[in-house]
């Protein structure tokens, strides 16, 4: 299941460096997840490194939706 930005994020750009596979990008509003592309770090951290470097707490995984 890919990451979820929730629309209070912020666009402070913390994730964006951290998606090793160029999953985060700017939506109409806040930034928002390719869920083609997200892999929820697999094969390069153990968890999601977006998750942990989120200020607010703004990102999930789809299915805890």
């Amino acid at each position: 299941m890919p990451v979820v930005i929730a629309s209070d994020c912020i666009n402070c750009d913390m994730c964006v460096p951290e998606c090793p596979n160029d999953a985060i990008s700017m939506g109409a509003k806040h930034y928002q997840v390719a869920s083609d592309l997200c892999t929820e770090c697999m094969g390069f951290y153990e968890e999601p490194a977006c998750l942990k470097v989120c200020p607010i707490d703004c990102m999930t995984i789809a299915a805890d939706v």
